[in-house]
C-alpha cells in the first residue's frame, strides 16, 4: 500500500510539474515531464491488480506522449497510431470487463446519437482546414476515439465515461490545433490538463467497477475460513 500511494503521488507531482511548466513556457521540463506521467499511472495500476488491457492503453498512450514531443508530421501520425492502439485496448478492456447495464437503454440511446453527431460535426468541419494528407487517418482516428469515449460511458460508469470525454475534448483540441484554428491562450495546457485528467479517470474507474467485484467474492471467502 504505501508503494501504491507513493505512485501516485508521484504521478499526482510529476503531472503538476508538467502543467506549470506548460502554463510557464518552460519547454525542457515538459520535455521531462511528460513522458514520466503514463508510466507511472500504469505501475500504480499494476499494483492495484490492472488488467493486461487497462496497462497496455496507458503505455501505448506513453509512447504517443513520446512521439508527440516532435512536431514532425511523420512523429504526429506515428503518436496518433500509438494512442489509436491505445484505444482499441481500452474498447477490449470494455468488452471484457464492463457491464452491459450501466445506463438504461434511453440514456444510452441519447448518448449514441450526442456522440455520432458530435463525430461527424466535428470532423465535417474540420475536414477543409485538415493538411490534405492528414484527413483521413484524423477522420479514422476520431471515429475510434468516439466509438471508445461512448463504450467507456456505457460499460464502466460515470467516473470512466468522464474520462472518455475528456479524452475526446483533449484530442479534439489537438486536431483544432493542426487545422490551425483559433486556439485558447496556452493550449497546450489545456490539453494535457485534459488528457491527464482523461487517462486518471479511465484508469480510476476501470479499478474501482473491478474493486467493487472482488470485494463481495474476498467477503464471502472470509467467511468460509471463518
Amino acid at each position: 500500500m504505501k508503494l501504491s500511494r507513493l505512485l501516485l503521488a508521484a504521478f499526482g507531482l510529476v503531472a503538476a510539474v508538467d502543467l506549470v511548466c506548460l502554463a510557464a513556457g518552460a519547454d525542457v521540463g515538459h520535455a521531462v515531464a511528460k513522458p514520466l506521467l503514463m508510466p507511472l499511472l500504469a505501475l500504480w495500476a499494476a499494483l492495484r491488480k490492472a488488467p493486461r488491457p487497462l496497462l497496455a492503453a496507458l503505455l501505448f498512450g506513453w509512447g504517443g506522449d513520446v512521439l508527440l514531443l516532435s512536431d514532425a508530421e511523420p512523429a504526429f501520425l506515428a503518436g496518433m497510431a500509438s494512442f489509436a492502439a491505445g484505444h482499441v485496448c481500452y474498447l477490449v478492456l470494455f468488452a471484457v470487463h464492463g457491464r452491459r447495464d450501466t445506463l438504461p437503454r434511453a440514456r444510452t440511446g441519447l448518448l449514441a446519437l450526442g456522440y455520432a453527431v458530435a463525430l461527424v460535426t466535428t470532423v465535417a468541419l474540420l475536414w477543409p482546414d485538415l493538411p490534405a494528407d492528414l484527413r483521413v487517418p484524423v477522420a479514422g482516428y476520431s471515429l475510434l476515439l468516439t466509438a471508445m469515449a461512448f463504450r467507456s460511458a456505457t460499460r464502466l460508469g460515470l467516473f470512466a465515461g468522464l474520462g472518455g470525454a475528456l479524452f475526446l475534448l483533449s484530442d479534439t483540441l489537438i486536431a483544432t490545433g493542426v487545422a490551425e484554428w483559433p486556439q485558447p491562450p496556452a493550449p497546450d495546457f489545456w490539453i494535457m490538463l485534459t488528457y491527464i485528467a482523461a487517462q486518471l479517470l479511465l484508469t480510476v474507474g476501470t479499478l474501482g467497477v473491478l474493486d467493487a467485484r472482488r470485494a463481495p467474492a474476498v467477503t464471502y471467502g472470509e467467511m468460509r475460513a471463518a
